[in-house]
């Protein structure tokens, strides 16, 4: 009697796209315009959102963390995970809120589904997943 085979269905739907970050603070502008670039199929306001992630995850890197970065957009169907990678191998933490700042992990928070980091040997990996289905993600 011949055994069952299963069949394993792959999704190549996953798209991962990556880009290094240079150790200035007006690479922010390059990281947006990247970003709005590879997400201009998705609504006005759900890019918005993704773009203010993408915004305050490298801007946190820029400014608490060592070069060099990465930052990769990982896109399936409807989901967007945003992952930053710098060599500093202190965590990322929320900061008390100044008018200087310390309100961009609770903007995180606020526009996806979770975040956290993945610390590693040379550093860490913050990330963020949005919800990009029709119900969204927590608002």
């Amino acid at each position: 009697m011949p055994s069952e085979q299963q069949t394993a269905q792959f999704d190549d739907s996953l798209r991962v796209i990556a880009l290094e970050v240079a150790d200035d603070l007006a690479e922010l502008a390059r990281v947006r315009a990247w970003a709005d670039r590879l997400l201009q199929d998705l609504p006005e306001e759900q890019r918005v959102d993704a773009l203010m992630v993408v915004d305050e995850l490298t801007s946190n890197a820029l400014r608490h963390g060592l070069p060099p970065r990465q930052v990769r957009l990982l896109r399936k169907r409807d989901w967007l995970s945003v992952e930053v990678d710098d060599t500093c191998v202190d965590p990322a933490c929320p900061r008390p809120p100044s008018t200087d700042g310390g309100h961009g992990l609770k903007l995180v928070s606020a526009m996806s589904v979770s975040w956290g980091q993945w610390q590693r040997p040379t550093g860490k990996t913050v990330w963020a997943e949005i919800d990009l289905s029709a119900s969204g993600g927590p608002r």
